[in-house]
């Protein structure tokens, strides 16, 4: 088949990527010159150990496998299975990962004490108690991946990069785009992302998705390496995989800082290749955005990576915000709808996005028989 996917993001690259494997010709048409939203505005995680139980945490270990052996085949793409530690500091935290560490299910956690955790990743410098391993997260490089992937697919014959091109109109046998040029083919998927105006809301109306706004930032290199990827136990409140008792717990007795809480906010901090670090983030869900960045949660972040490294943060020397798009169908890990005979519309994985990309790429190409 000759299948058109409309976005350049990583959902509508992995699409690309599977229809090619699968031996169709495929066009994939951006309306940026390069993708430059969520799918470049994240932390290059392929985070599983967080993930609620069932076909989210299926779709993220699957996806974790297929990431490997892209990685294995695209090394610009800077795939490595260097797992996370979630830093505890209090024995209302300790709980909570100890909890985690000891659930029936399989997520590769393993609770560590101090010494543990240095000797993991001796970056971290700071006072706390332990931390929760995971060894099965990894990580890629977001602001290369989708070109390095672009690149490996052009070498098949049979992809096609056209950037710069907003689609207008859906026929019977294709897109019209904006510069009045005909693209025909036999499937149209729409992985617009957050996106959803113009020819989405004419084709699919109001969809069960919402856009969610989150401030990074990029500071100038360590030092050393962070040969983990690192998060502060603030991330427990925001993953499905930690809620219990010990989670109630740690609610009731530790509630966030106030800007934590207005912001909330988590530490996430992952080293780039280069050396720097990328840290965040926020969500804020209550539209219309702002338009700014604030400060108070930069503050906050390097207050909590400082505490857990023992130094101060390096200079912070980029500041952004971006906005991803998340199904609200809590049973769902996308939205994926027909909107025509032959065009779908797959977007809304949320903060899911740069993880479960690839597996979510697979069902569609299984459920649309390519």
């Amino acid at each position: 088949m000759r299948i058109l996917i409309i976005g350049g993001g990583v959902l509508g690259t992995q699409h690309a990527w599977q229809a090619v494997e699968r031996g169709h010709d495929v066009v994939q048409i951006e309306r940026e010159p390069e993708a430059r939203d969520a799918s470049v505005r994240n932390f290059g995680l392929v985070w599983v150990g967080g993930r609620a139980s069932g076909p989210e945490l299926e779709t993220a270990a699957r996806a974790r496998v297929l990431w490997e052996r892209i990685g294995e085949r695209v090394e610009g793409i800077g795939f490595r299975p260097n797992g996370s530690l979630t830093v505890v500091r209090t024995e209302a935290e300790l709980a909570v990962a100890r909890a985690a560490a000891a659930s029936p299910e399989d997520r590769g956690f393993k609770l560590l004490d101090a010494a543990e955790t240095r000797e993991l990743n001796p970056a971290l410098r700071g006072d706390f108690l332990g931390a929760l391993w995971c060894d099965r997260d990894a990580a890629v490089e977001p602001r290369v991946a989708q070109p390095a992937l672009r690149a490996e697919l052009a070498k098949s014959g049979r992809y096609t990069w056209v950037p710069g091109r907003e689609i207008r109109d859906l026929t019977a046998h294709g897109v019209v785009d904006d510069a009045g040029e005909t693209h025909e083919g036999d499937v149209v998927v729409l992985c617009t992302g957050a996106w959803t105006g113009g020819l989405v809301k004419e084709l699919a109306g109001q969809t069960p998705v919402r856009r969610v706004r989150l401030q990074m930032a990029q500071t100038e290199p360590l030092g050393e390496t962070l040969t983990t990827t690192v998060a502060d136990a603030d991330s427990f409140r925001y993953y499905p995989a930690y809620r219990g008792e010990a989670l109630d717990g740690l609610n009731a007795g530790q509630p966030q800082g106030e800007i934590a809480a207005v912001n909330k906010m988590q530490l996430l901090m992952v080293q780039r290749l280069d050396g720097s670090l990328t840290i965040g983030d926020t969500h804020e869900y209550d539209e219309p955005f702002s338009f700014d960045t604030t400060e108070d949660p930069y503050d906050h972040l390097a207050e909590v990576a400082g505490a857990l490294l023992g130094r101060p943060l390096p200079r912070i020397a980029r500041r952004w915000a971006g906005v991803y798009a998340q199904t609200t169908d809590t049973a769902r890990i996308v939205h994926r709808a027909r909107v025509a005979d032959n065009a779908w519309l797959v977007t809304g994985p949320g903060g899911r996005g740069m993880t479960c990309s690839p597996a979510i790429a697979e069902d569609t190409a299984e459920e649309l028989s390519w």
